[in-house]
Protein backbone atom coordinates (compact mmCIF):
# COMPACT_ATOMS: atom_id res chain seq x y z
CA UNK A 1 0.00 0.00 0.00
CA UNK A 2 1.80 3.61 -0.76
CA UNK A 3 2.21 5.69 2.13
CA UNK A 4 0.48 9.33 1.78
CA UNK A 5 2.62 12.15 2.73
CA UNK A 6 2.81 14.77 5.46
CA UNK A 7 -0.69 17.20 5.03
CA UNK A 8 -0.27 20.33 3.32
CA UNK A 9 0.39 23.59 5.17
CA UNK A 10 1.70 27.39 4.28
CA UNK A 11 2.79 29.49 7.13
CA UNK A 12 0.31 31.74 9.04
CA UNK A 13 0.80 35.60 8.39
CA UNK A 14 0.32 37.33 12.06
CA UNK A 15 -0.87 40.63 11.58
CA UNK A 16 -2.17 40.31 7.76
CA UNK A 17 -3.55 43.40 6.78
CA UNK A 18 -7.55 42.76 5.70
CA UNK A 19 -8.15 40.43 2.85
CA UNK A 20 -10.16 41.59 -0.04
CA UNK A 21 -13.19 39.90 -2.20
CA UNK A 22 -10.68 37.76 -4.57
CA UNK A 23 -7.55 37.22 -1.56
CA UNK A 24 -10.73 35.57 0.68
CA UNK A 25 -11.84 33.96 -2.77
CA UNK A 26 -8.27 32.07 -3.28
CA UNK A 27 -7.35 31.37 0.79
CA UNK A 28 -10.46 29.36 0.82
CA UNK A 29 -9.83 27.84 -2.27
CA UNK A 30 -6.47 26.72 -1.22
CA UNK A 31 -7.41 25.76 2.24
CA UNK A 32 -10.45 23.49 0.48
CA UNK A 33 -7.52 21.70 -1.49
CA UNK A 34 -5.68 21.32 2.12
CA UNK A 35 -8.79 20.25 3.52
CA UNK A 36 -9.05 17.32 0.48
CA UNK A 37 -5.85 16.36 1.32
CA UNK A 38 -6.10 16.12 5.23
CA UNK A 39 -8.80 14.27 4.54
CA UNK A 40 -7.81 11.75 2.33
CA UNK A 41 -4.79 11.38 4.33
CA UNK A 42 -6.31 10.42 7.19
CA UNK A 43 -8.50 8.07 5.35
CA UNK A 44 -5.36 6.39 4.62
CA UNK A 45 -3.70 6.25 8.13
CA UNK A 46 -6.91 4.85 9.03
CA UNK A 47 -7.03 1.38 6.48
CA UNK A 48 -3.45 0.75 6.82
CA UNK A 49 -3.05 -2.77 6.91
CA UNK A 50 -0.14 -1.75 9.20
CA UNK A 51 -2.54 -0.29 11.57
CA UNK A 52 -4.80 -3.04 11.18
CA UNK A 53 -2.24 -5.79 12.23
CA UNK A 54 -1.04 -3.52 15.45
CA UNK A 55 -5.20 -3.02 16.80
CA UNK A 56 -5.07 -7.11 16.29
CA UNK A 57 -1.74 -7.76 18.02
CA UNK A 58 -0.70 -8.91 21.48
CA UNK A 59 1.96 -6.27 21.51
CA UNK A 60 4.62 -6.22 24.86
CA UNK A 61 7.97 -4.05 24.88
CA UNK A 62 8.74 -1.00 22.39
CA UNK A 63 6.00 -1.75 20.19
CA UNK A 64 3.17 -1.81 22.96
CA UNK A 65 4.40 1.36 24.32
CA UNK A 66 4.95 3.85 20.70
CA UNK A 67 1.76 2.13 19.81
CA UNK A 68 -0.22 3.57 22.71
CA UNK A 69 0.66 7.01 22.02
CA UNK A 70 0.36 6.82 18.51
CA UNK A 71 -3.11 6.06 19.24
CA UNK A 72 -3.44 8.72 21.17
CA UNK A 73 -1.83 11.03 18.49
CA UNK A 74 -4.50 9.18 15.95
CA UNK A 75 -7.24 10.16 18.24
CA UNK A 76 -5.98 13.70 18.25
CA UNK A 77 -5.62 14.02 15.08
CA UNK A 78 -8.80 13.48 14.63
CA UNK A 79 -10.10 15.95 16.97
CA UNK A 80 -8.12 18.78 15.60
CA UNK A 81 -9.25 17.79 11.82
CA UNK A 82 -12.61 18.51 12.90
CA UNK A 83 -11.98 21.62 14.63
CA UNK A 84 -10.51 22.72 11.20
CA UNK A 85 -13.50 21.30 9.30
CA UNK A 86 -15.60 23.56 11.78
CA UNK A 87 -13.42 26.68 11.05
CA UNK A 88 -13.64 26.55 7.74
CA UNK A 89 -17.17 25.61 7.33
CA UNK A 90 -17.87 28.76 9.01
CA UNK A 91 -15.64 30.47 6.96
CA UNK A 92 -17.24 29.21 3.88
CA UNK A 93 -20.92 30.05 5.27
CA UNK A 94 -19.60 33.53 6.24
CA UNK A 95 -18.36 34.03 2.62
CA UNK A 96 -21.51 32.98 1.42
CA UNK A 97 -23.90 35.25 2.72
CA UNK A 98 -23.24 38.04 0.19
CA UNK A 99 -21.79 38.24 -3.35
CA UNK A 100 -20.11 41.42 -2.24
CA UNK A 101 -18.87 40.90 1.14
CA UNK A 102 -19.07 44.24 3.41
CA UNK A 103 -16.05 45.33 5.03
CA UNK A 104 -16.71 43.83 8.31
CA UNK A 105 -17.42 40.51 6.15
CA UNK A 106 -14.04 40.70 5.11
CA UNK A 107 -12.68 41.85 8.68
CA UNK A 108 -14.25 38.53 10.44
CA UNK A 109 -12.67 36.24 7.36
CA UNK A 110 -9.26 37.82 7.64
CA UNK A 111 -9.67 36.87 11.27
CA UNK A 112 -11.19 33.00 10.54
CA UNK A 113 -8.70 32.38 7.86
CA UNK A 114 -5.15 33.63 9.27
CA UNK A 115 -5.97 34.50 13.01
CA UNK A 116 -5.68 32.20 15.96
CA UNK A 117 -9.26 31.98 16.00
CA UNK A 118 -9.94 28.02 16.56
CA UNK A 119 -9.98 26.83 20.23
CA UNK A 120 -9.13 23.09 20.62
CA UNK A 121 -9.57 21.62 23.82
CA UNK A 122 -6.55 20.93 25.88
CA UNK A 123 -6.49 17.16 25.77
CA UNK A 124 -7.06 17.23 21.77
CA UNK A 125 -4.08 19.96 21.76
CA UNK A 126 -1.97 17.43 23.65
CA UNK A 127 0.14 15.93 21.13
CA UNK A 128 -0.82 12.44 21.67
CA UNK A 129 0.66 12.61 25.16
CA UNK A 130 -1.27 12.69 28.82
CA UNK A 131 -4.30 14.47 28.65
CA UNK A 132 -3.46 17.99 30.05
CA UNK A 133 -4.04 19.54 33.99
CA UNK A 134 -7.17 20.89 35.13
CA UNK A 135 -5.73 24.12 34.52
CA UNK A 136 -5.55 23.66 30.82
CA UNK A 137 -9.01 24.43 29.07
CA UNK A 138 -7.99 25.00 25.62
CA UNK A 139 -5.62 25.81 22.82
CA UNK A 140 -5.98 28.34 19.98
CA UNK A 141 -4.57 27.90 16.30
CA UNK A 142 -4.89 29.35 13.56
CA UNK A 143 -5.80 27.09 10.38
CA UNK A 144 -2.03 27.03 9.51
CA UNK A 145 -0.92 26.35 12.72
CA UNK A 146 -3.53 23.57 12.90
CA UNK A 147 -2.29 21.70 10.16
CA UNK A 148 1.47 22.35 11.21
CA UNK A 149 0.44 20.29 14.38
CA UNK A 150 -1.51 17.34 12.43
CA UNK A 151 1.66 16.94 10.09
CA UNK A 152 3.71 16.39 13.47
CA UNK A 153 1.62 13.99 14.96
CA UNK A 154 0.27 12.41 11.24
CA UNK A 155 4.44 11.94 10.91
CA UNK A 156 4.85 10.18 14.35
CA UNK A 157 1.87 7.71 13.96
CA UNK A 158 2.62 6.91 10.69
CA UNK A 159 6.74 6.12 11.52
CA UNK A 160 5.25 3.80 13.98
CA UNK A 161 3.00 2.02 11.69
CA UNK A 162 5.07 1.60 8.54
CA UNK A 163 8.24 0.45 10.86
CA UNK A 164 6.11 -2.31 12.56
CA UNK A 165 3.89 -3.32 9.26
CA UNK A 166 8.46 -3.17 7.59
CA UNK A 167 9.41 -5.89 10.06
CA UNK A 168 6.26 -7.88 9.80
CA UNK A 169 6.36 -8.10 5.87
CA UNK A 170 10.14 -8.87 5.94
CA UNK A 171 10.78 -11.44 9.26
CA UNK A 172 7.92 -13.56 9.65
CA UNK A 173 8.12 -15.22 6.42
CA UNK A 174 11.28 -15.68 6.42
CA UNK A 175 11.50 -16.97 9.56
CA UNK A 176 8.67 -19.53 8.77
CA UNK A 177 10.76 -20.34 5.00
CA UNK A 178 13.94 -21.07 7.10
CA UNK A 179 12.42 -23.70 9.58
CA UNK A 180 11.08 -25.25 7.08
CA UNK A 181 14.06 -25.77 5.68
CA UNK A 182 15.43 -26.32 9.41
CA UNK A 183 12.92 -29.39 9.70
CA UNK A 184 13.73 -30.64 6.42
CA UNK A 185 17.69 -30.79 7.52
CA UNK A 186 16.26 -31.97 10.90
CA UNK A 187 15.06 -35.06 9.44
CA UNK A 188 17.74 -36.10 6.89
CA UNK A 189 20.15 -35.31 10.12
CA UNK A 190 18.12 -37.93 11.99
CA UNK A 191 18.36 -40.57 9.47
CA UNK A 192 22.10 -40.62 9.20
CA UNK A 193 22.42 -40.43 13.16
CA UNK A 194 22.89 -36.49 13.82
CA UNK A 195 20.53 -36.60 16.93
CA UNK A 196 20.62 -34.45 20.05
CA UNK A 197 22.88 -36.38 22.77
CA UNK A 198 24.69 -38.06 20.22
CA UNK A 199 26.23 -35.35 17.69
CA UNK A 200 27.20 -31.64 18.51
CA UNK A 201 25.34 -30.80 15.06
CA UNK A 202 22.23 -32.68 16.60
CA UNK A 203 22.37 -29.93 19.39
CA UNK A 204 23.41 -27.41 17.35
CA UNK A 205 19.60 -28.00 15.27
CA UNK A 206 17.77 -28.08 19.11
CA UNK A 207 19.29 -25.10 19.57
CA UNK A 208 18.61 -22.97 16.11
CA UNK A 209 14.71 -24.67 16.54
CA UNK A 210 14.47 -22.84 20.36
CA UNK A 211 16.04 -19.42 18.87
CA UNK A 212 13.91 -19.23 15.86
CA UNK A 213 10.67 -20.03 18.07
CA UNK A 214 11.95 -17.31 20.53
CA UNK A 215 12.60 -15.28 17.49
CA UNK A 216 9.39 -15.49 15.77
CA UNK A 217 7.02 -14.52 19.01
CA UNK A 218 9.44 -11.22 19.77
CA UNK A 219 8.99 -10.54 16.08
CA UNK A 220 5.31 -11.12 16.01
CA UNK A 221 4.69 -8.99 19.80
CA UNK A 222 7.52 -6.46 19.48
CA UNK A 223 8.33 -5.83 16.14
CA UNK A 224 9.77 -2.42 16.77
CA UNK A 225 12.85 -3.83 18.95
CA UNK A 226 13.65 -4.99 15.46
CA UNK A 227 13.86 -1.72 13.72
CA UNK A 228 17.10 0.25 12.80
CA UNK A 229 15.88 4.16 11.86
CA UNK A 230 17.62 5.42 9.02
CA UNK A 231 21.19 7.01 9.66
CA UNK A 232 20.91 9.90 7.50
CA UNK A 233 18.68 11.72 9.79
CA UNK A 234 15.79 11.82 7.06
CA UNK A 235 12.56 12.78 8.85
CA UNK A 236 10.69 10.97 6.85
CA UNK A 237 7.99 8.56 8.16
CA UNK A 238 9.47 4.63 8.14
CA UNK A 239 12.77 5.77 7.56
CA UNK A 240 14.89 2.79 8.42
CA UNK A 241 15.12 -1.04 8.04
CA UNK A 242 14.12 -4.46 9.71
CA UNK A 243 17.16 -5.81 11.71
CA UNK A 244 17.92 -9.59 10.85
CA UNK A 245 21.07 -10.04 12.63
CA UNK A 246 19.74 -12.94 15.08
CA UNK A 247 17.61 -14.04 12.06
CA UNK A 248 21.29 -14.02 9.44
CA UNK A 249 23.35 -15.71 12.91
CA UNK A 250 20.65 -18.49 12.65
CA UNK A 251 20.72 -18.91 9.23
CA UNK A 252 24.66 -19.17 8.76
CA UNK A 253 24.36 -21.82 11.83
CA UNK A 254 21.67 -23.79 9.74
CA UNK A 255 24.37 -23.66 6.78
CA UNK A 256 26.96 -25.04 8.68
CA UNK A 257 24.31 -28.05 10.13
CA UNK A 258 23.81 -28.50 6.51
CA UNK A 259 26.96 -28.98 5.27
CA UNK A 260 28.23 -31.09 8.46
CA UNK A 261 24.83 -33.40 7.69
CA UNK A 262 25.66 -33.87 4.17
CA UNK A 263 29.33 -34.58 4.46
CA UNK A 264 27.79 -37.56 6.91
CA UNK A 265 25.56 -38.37 4.06
CA UNK A 266 28.45 -38.77 1.74
CA UNK A 267 29.99 -41.26 4.63
CA UNK A 268 27.08 -43.60 4.47
CA UNK A 269 27.06 -43.46 0.41
CA UNK A 270 30.78 -44.74 0.31
CA UNK A 271 30.84 -46.51 3.95
CA UNK A 272 30.60 -50.33 2.27
CA UNK A 273 33.42 -49.67 0.04
CA UNK A 274 35.65 -47.86 2.94
CA UNK A 275 35.24 -50.70 4.97
CA UNK A 276 35.97 -53.56 2.25
CA UNK A 277 38.88 -51.55 1.57
CA UNK A 278 39.98 -51.47 5.32
CA UNK A 279 39.14 -55.38 5.65
CA UNK A 280 41.34 -56.21 2.22
CA UNK A 281 44.01 -54.01 3.84
CA UNK A 282 44.59 -55.70 6.59
CA UNK A 283 44.00 -59.03 5.56
CA UNK A 284 47.09 -58.12 3.80
CA UNK A 285 48.89 -57.36 6.42
CA UNK A 286 48.02 -60.27 8.60
CA UNK A 287 48.87 -62.83 5.54
CA UNK A 288 52.08 -61.15 5.53
CA UNK A 289 52.89 -61.18 9.30
CA UNK A 290 52.28 -64.57 9.13
CA UNK A 291 54.31 -65.25 6.12
CA UNK A 292 57.08 -63.55 8.21
CA UNK A 293 56.65 -65.60 11.49
CA UNK A 294 57.05 -68.77 9.00
CA UNK A 295 60.42 -67.14 7.58
CA UNK A 296 61.15 -66.77 10.96
CA UNK A 297 61.14 -69.78 11.81
CA UNK A 298 63.17 -71.38 8.46
CA UNK A 299 65.20 -68.84 8.92
CA UNK A 300 66.50 -70.06 12.69
CA UNK A 301 66.21 -73.50 11.38
CA UNK A 302 68.12 -72.86 8.27
CA UNK A 303 70.95 -70.27 9.30
CA UNK A 304 73.57 -70.43 12.02
CA UNK A 305 74.61 -67.86 14.22
CA UNK A 306 72.40 -65.21 12.59
CA UNK A 307 69.99 -62.51 15.14
CA UNK A 308 66.90 -62.99 13.38
CA UNK A 309 64.08 -60.06 14.63
CA UNK A 310 60.95 -61.17 16.64
CA UNK A 311 57.57 -60.97 14.33
CA UNK A 312 54.69 -59.37 16.44
CA UNK A 313 51.48 -60.79 15.45
CA UNK A 314 48.30 -59.09 14.13
CA UNK A 315 47.04 -55.80 15.20
CA UNK A 316 44.41 -56.61 17.91
CA UNK A 317 42.93 -52.93 18.32
CA UNK A 318 43.01 -52.20 14.46
CA UNK A 319 40.47 -55.34 13.91
CA UNK A 320 38.17 -54.51 17.27
CA UNK A 321 38.48 -50.98 15.71
CA UNK A 322 37.10 -52.15 12.65
CA UNK A 323 34.37 -54.75 13.67
CA UNK A 324 33.14 -50.97 15.63
CA UNK A 325 33.16 -49.62 12.17
CA UNK A 326 30.99 -52.45 10.86
CA UNK A 327 28.70 -52.09 13.94
CA UNK A 328 28.37 -48.44 13.49
CA UNK A 329 27.24 -48.86 9.78
CA UNK A 330 25.14 -51.90 11.04
CA UNK A 331 23.46 -48.90 13.87
CA UNK A 332 23.29 -45.98 11.03
CA UNK A 333 26.03 -44.49 13.37
CA UNK A 334 27.24 -42.68 10.40
CA UNK A 335 28.46 -39.56 12.41
CA UNK A 336 30.76 -42.05 14.63
CA UNK A 337 31.79 -43.79 11.60
CA UNK A 338 32.95 -40.93 9.79
CA UNK A 339 36.12 -40.16 11.93
CA UNK A 340 36.86 -43.54 12.82
CA UNK A 341 37.16 -44.71 8.99
CA UNK A 342 39.65 -41.92 8.57
CA UNK A 343 41.79 -43.18 11.26
CA UNK A 344 41.71 -46.44 10.30
CA UNK A 345 42.53 -46.16 6.85
CA UNK A 346 45.54 -44.41 7.99
CA UNK A 347 46.56 -46.74 10.47
CA UNK A 348 46.07 -49.95 8.54
CA UNK A 349 47.97 -48.43 5.84
CA UNK A 350 51.00 -48.07 8.30
CA UNK A 351 49.83 -51.81 9.86
CA UNK A 352 51.19 -53.19 6.25
CA UNK A 353 53.88 -51.32 5.89
CA UNK A 354 55.06 -52.30 9.09
CA UNK A 355 54.57 -56.26 8.32
CA UNK A 356 56.01 -55.50 4.66
CA UNK A 357 59.32 -54.62 7.15
CA UNK A 358 59.08 -57.20 9.32
CA UNK A 359 59.13 -59.62 6.44
CA UNK A 360 61.95 -58.45 5.02
CA UNK A 361 64.22 -58.22 7.93
CA UNK A 362 63.51 -61.63 9.23
CA UNK A 363 64.25 -62.97 5.26
CA UNK A 364 67.40 -60.93 4.90
CA UNK A 365 69.81 -64.15 6.30
CA UNK A 366 67.97 -66.37 3.55
CA UNK A 367 68.14 -63.17 0.64
CA UNK A 368 71.56 -63.42 1.53
CA UNK A 369 72.40 -67.07 1.70
CA UNK A 370 70.43 -67.02 -1.81
CA UNK A 371 72.74 -64.59 -3.18
CA UNK A 372 75.72 -66.61 -2.57
CA UNK A 373 74.36 -69.51 -4.01
CA UNK A 374 73.66 -67.54 -7.46
CA UNK A 375 77.49 -66.10 -7.20
CA UNK A 376 78.79 -69.31 -6.72
CA UNK A 377 76.85 -71.01 -9.33
CA UNK A 378 77.47 -67.95 -11.62
CA UNK A 379 81.51 -68.59 -11.41
CA UNK A 380 81.24 -72.49 -11.57
CA UNK A 381 79.49 -71.95 -15.31
CA UNK A 382 81.96 -69.55 -15.97
CA UNK A 383 84.71 -71.77 -15.34
CA UNK A 384 83.26 -74.65 -17.17
CA UNK A 385 82.85 -72.52 -20.24
CA UNK A 386 86.74 -72.04 -19.92
CA UNK A 387 86.95 -75.72 -20.04
CA UNK A 388 88.74 -75.96 -16.37
CA UNK A 389 85.85 -77.56 -14.66
CA UNK A 390 88.26 -80.52 -13.30
CA UNK A 391 90.43 -78.27 -11.91
CA UNK A 392 91.46 -79.98 -8.83
CA UNK A 393 91.71 -76.83 -6.59
CA UNK A 394 88.93 -75.21 -8.25
CA UNK A 395 86.67 -78.85 -7.57
CA UNK A 396 88.08 -78.62 -3.64
CA UNK A 397 86.91 -75.34 -3.23
CA UNK A 398 83.59 -75.00 -5.59
CA UNK A 399 82.66 -78.46 -3.63
CA UNK A 400 83.68 -77.05 0.44
CA UNK A 401 81.76 -73.66 -0.35
CA UNK A 402 78.77 -75.69 -2.05
CA UNK A 403 78.49 -78.19 1.04
CA UNK A 404 78.26 -74.72 3.56
CA UNK A 405 75.86 -72.97 1.63
CA UNK A 406 73.49 -76.53 0.92
CA UNK A 407 73.99 -77.50 4.64
CA UNK A 408 71.95 -76.67 7.59
CA UNK A 409 71.95 -74.66 9.30
CA UNK A 410 74.37 -72.87 7.10
CA UNK A 411 77.06 -70.22 9.12
CA UNK A 412 76.41 -67.46 6.53
CA UNK A 413 80.12 -65.98 7.50
CA UNK A 414 82.20 -69.31 6.75
CA UNK A 415 79.89 -69.89 3.57
CA UNK A 416 80.70 -66.34 2.43
CA UNK A 417 84.24 -66.60 2.69
CA UNK A 418 84.76 -70.04 0.79
CA UNK A 419 82.35 -68.81 -2.28
CA UNK A 420 85.10 -65.69 -1.85
CA UNK A 421 87.95 -68.23 -2.03
CA UNK A 422 86.58 -70.16 -4.80
CA UNK A 423 86.05 -66.97 -6.62
CA UNK A 424 89.57 -65.63 -6.09
CA UNK A 425 91.17 -69.22 -7.49
CA UNK A 426 89.02 -69.02 -10.16
CA UNK A 427 89.69 -65.26 -11.90
CA UNK A 428 93.57 -66.28 -10.77
CA UNK A 429 92.68 -69.54 -13.30
CA UNK A 430 90.82 -67.73 -15.97
CA UNK A 431 94.02 -65.13 -16.39
CA UNK A 432 96.73 -65.75 -19.51
CA UNK A 433 99.96 -67.40 -18.29
CA UNK A 434 102.65 -64.68 -18.41
CA UNK A 435 105.62 -66.31 -20.96
CA UNK A 436 108.78 -64.62 -19.06
CA UNK A 437 111.09 -64.46 -21.80
CA UNK A 438 110.66 -64.47 -25.99
CA UNK A 439 111.69 -67.44 -27.91
CA UNK A 440 114.71 -67.09 -30.40
CA UNK A 441 114.11 -65.25 -34.15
Amino acid sequence: MGVPGPFPGSPGRPDAPVLDREEVDRALARLGAEYEAIETSLLALQDHAGRRLLEGAELSGTTKERWAAAERSITVLWSLFDAYTAALEAARELRERRRWPSVEDLAELTELLHGEGVTVPGAAAADGGPEGGPDRTGERFSLEGLVERMNGLYARSLDVIVAADAVWSALPARIDLLSAELQRTRSLAHSVGVRPGEHPAGDDLERITEELLRLRERVIADPLAFWVSSSTGSSAPGGGRPDTGRYDRAARALEDIRREVAAVLDVRQDAERRLMQLRDVLSRADRTLTEARQARGEVLAKIAASEVPAVSGPSTALHEQLAAAADYRRRAQWHRLSPLLDSLEERAEDELHRARESLTAVTAPLAVRAELRGRLDAYRAKVARHGMAEDPLLTERYDLARRMLWSAPCDLRAAEQAVWRYQQAAAEALVPPQWEGRGES
